[in-house]
């Protein structure tokens, strides 16, 4: 209600004593009765402020009164005229001071009438809101259940506020809207995942305010927000009611694709679990891989991520790992093919077509919210589907080193390792299974029927670097039981451990069993 059309009323009869046409403009949010000299703590803002005067002991009160409700950002201060006969003048000389626009309310006009009126207009115009956002409301989600898509409900809103809006993850995929310029997107994302309550307003380098999409209790890291320009604070009312209705429908989305995640889950689980099990090579691996939309054909990439804290590994937060995995593998898959991600062995393991590139700075932006959590993530090199296996070993082995490695979000890639992992991980897998069991299965045979441990004797053999006496210290064995069992490793494989190719061949060949 404005004040102009409360002072219009003819019920009321109130008069201007301070206050032009502008001033007369000015909305009435609510309406406040008080004689206390200083009401500004039950004051929010906009309210008209209703007073008899009875705190007025002297002029001075006058000033104390009028800036406490004019700090307070009244909208104005209605007095009545029945204690002194009329509004004093120290009052309005108070009030032109601190631009604080004064009506007079009449000795027979009581503020019961003013309140009344206020409170009524008021009620009126909330209700025609909530029709109206309502309406707006039911509209959209027509248009959705007819085949809207969350793009065009997003382009809607932004030509109805007249402001960009996006639907952003956690990780800085931009879900629906146009695409944000990276010092921006950077900004909404760390907004988002920092600020102490939601919705919050981002500065820099431009003004955004982030809302949160789906349950508050669901960890940031793992969510979905809205992203519209401006403060929210500053918005009007359709402003407000389009962005709520947007926040509403990507929530909806979001559920939707959630449930197409939930069913491409069991292929790419057992797509997964193939791959672990040095299966990539066999050609039920590669269906699972085309049935959960990659390219078996094309090269790809194995990444693995899991939250340590401490030096603990968080196996409680696999999931969450999963739905991180899940979120950054996003930026590089087709919009209608989910990522290939699972869990196993205590990490999650996705599988990437191309360049793991994009993945790692999307998977970076989480690390404002992590807090005392570290979120390791190792990736291979990009490889053909029948060395996945090894790929898979290769981004672990890379995860390991990530562990080592100090900061929030350590990410290591397969091209930082220069050993015998990068090499092994680019051997198809079934030519790694035939070269052990070639090189190692007749010490493989004599232990299972023996029991004599010549595996165990030749890989501190190697790891010694061929010290007799360190191998013994090492098994709690006489150096003369070491040299008889590498001599009988020797004997059954056919290779001179004194000799560095022969040697070199044995350890890969260990390693290879794995």
């Amino acid at each position: 209600m404005l004040l102009a059309e409360l002072v219009a009323h003819p019920r009321l009869g109130l008069a201007v004593l301070h206050g032009d046409d502008a001033a007369l403009e000015r909305s009435v949010r609510w309406v406040y009765t008080t004689d206390l000299i200083d009401p500004s703590r039950y004051l929010s803002g906009g309210e008209l402020v209703i007073s008899g005067l009875v705190w007025r002991r002297s002029p001075e009160d006058s000033e104390r009164f009028v800036a406490a409700v004019a700090g307070a950002g009244a909208a104005a201060l209605a007095a009545g005229a029945a204690v002194f006969g009329e509004v004093p003048d120290d009052v309005v000389e108070a009030c032109r001071r601190h631009d604080l626009p004064l009506l007079s309310v009449p000795v027979p006009t009581s503020f019961s009438d003013v309140t009344e009126l206020v409170v009524g207009a008021l009620a009126a115009a909330r209700g025609d809101r909530l029709a109206l956002s309502l309406s707006r409301q039911r509209e959209l989600l027509t248009a959705v259940a007819g085949g809207l898509g969350l793009d065009e409900v997003t382009a809607r809103i932004a030509t109805s506020t007249g402001r960009a809006c996006h639907v952003v993850t956690a990780t800085g995929r931009v879900v629906a809207g146009p695409p944000l310029p990276e010092p921006v997107l950077d900004a909404v994302v760390a907004t988002f995942l920092t600020a102490p309550r939601l919705p919050a307003v981002g500065r820099r380098p431009v003004p955004y305010s982030v809302l949160p999409v789906g349950p508050a209790s669901e960890a940031r890291m793992t969510s979905w927000f809205v992203a519209v320009e401006g403060a929210h604070p500053e918005w009007d009312t359709e402003t407000a009611d389009g962005v709520g209705g947007l926040v509403a429908i990507a929530a909806l989305d979001r559920a939707r694709r959630g449930e197409g995640l939930r069913v491409a889950r069991e292929i790419a689980d057992e797509a997964i679990g193939l791959i672990a099990d040095g299966a990539a090579d066999r050609p039920e691996t590669a269906v699972r891989l085309r049935q959960a939309g990659l390219d078996p054909d094309g090269t790809l990439v194995v990444a693995v991520a899991g939250f340590v804290e401490g030096d603990r590994d968080r196996t409680d937060l696999l999931e969450a790992a999963r739905a991180v995995l899940v979120d950054a593998a996003s930026h590089v898959t087709a919009d209608d093919d989910p990522p290939v991600v699972g869990v196993r062995e205590g990490v999650a393991v996705a599988v990437l077509p191309g360049e793991a590139g994009t993945v790692v700075p999307a998977l970076r932006r989480l690390a404002p919210a992590l807090g005392a959590l570290r979120l390791t993530v190792g990736t291979s090199v990009p490889y053909g589907s029948a060395a996945l296996s090894g790929a898979m070993q290769e981004a672990r082995h890379a995860r390991d080193l990530a562990r080592t490695r100090e900061g929030p979000l350590p990410v290591v890639t397969g091209a930082e390792l220069t050993s015998h992992v990068a090499l092994l991980a680019a051997v198809p897998d079934d030519m790694r299974r035939a070269f052990a069991a070639r090189t190692l299965a007749p010490v493989l045979e004599h232990d299972e029927r023996t029991g004599a441990s010549l595996l165990d004797t030749l890989e501190a053999f190697l790891e010694c670097s061929g010290s007799w006496s360190r191998v013994a210290a090492r098994l709690h064995l006489h150096v003369n039981t070491v040299r008889y069992r590498i001599g009988r490793v020797e004997e059954l494989t056919g290779r001179d451990l004194s000799r560095f190719v022969d040697r070199v061949d044995v350890f890969l060949a260990l390693r290879s069993l794995g």
